[in-house]
């Protein structure tokens, strides 16, 4: 059994010292780090840009894990692969032409990932899914931090494992919303690759712990 992956979302760090956020997060001994790319439109939020992604690449050895909550992802994809970006994750929801979006992602040079609100079923991407190396399965709605996990939402991981495994697919499964030492091991056993988890993660006093108890360690 693959270690799951844990990637603290700096949407939760304090926007004034984001390099010391992400020394932090290389500190604690996870390995990726969850950039929440809001637009005030798709979700009632502003956060930043690629500019942000690419003053923060250097000092961060983590894989830059981007999640564009925005309308028209497609046109974003290109500056956050400039930027540093390893895996740009686009909701489903704001793109009408899914497949033309991941195909752009790849053609950067990029993994490409797909995400659900809570009240998108998984059938909504199944034909998608061949063409995908992450689904992100949101247990909140988005555009704010801190809310509580919708439980109800972790049904879709289960059903996003067994369909990777009847069709033989590799994509990995994320999840994003209320991840904390309290709902980690559900999420886990529910079949989750990777872990998002924000103002837990940053409001941690020993984060390397933090980190090895959301791993299940």
């Amino acid at each position: 059994m693959k270690e799951t992956i844990i990637a603290p979302s700096v949407l939760a760090a304090d926007f004034s010292h984001f390099a010391a956020a992400a020394a932090e997060i290389d500190a604690s001994g996870a390995e990726w780090v969850h950039l929440d790319v809001m637009d005030g439109r798709f979700v009632p939020n502003l956060t930043f840009g690629p500019k942000l992604a690419a003053d923060l690449r250097p000092h961060s050895k983590g894989i830059f894990d981007v999640h564009l909550m925005t309308e028209e992802p497609g046109a974003l994809a290109s500056a956050f692969a400039e930027a540093g970006a390893d895996y740009i994750t686009f909701h489903i929801e704001a793109a009408i032409h899914a497949h033309r979006v991941l195909m752009q992602i790849h053609e950067l040079g990029k993994k490409a990932g797909i995400s659900l609100v809570p009240s998108t079923p998984v059938s909504l991407i199944e034909e998608l899914l061949p063409f995908a190396d992450l689904v992100l399965v949101m247990t909140v709605n988005p555009g704010f931090g801190g809310q509580t996990l919708i439980e109800g939402c972790l049904e879709k991981i289960g059903a996003l494992k067994r369909f990777r495994e009847q069709k033989k697919l590799s994509f990995l499964i994320s999840v994003d919303g209320g991840i904390n030492a309290g709902t980690a091991p559900a999420a886990r056993e529910a079949g989750a690759d990777i872990l998002v988890a924000g103002s837990a993660f940053f409001s941690a006093g020993d984060k390397k712990a933090f980190v090895r108890l959301l791993k299940g360690a």
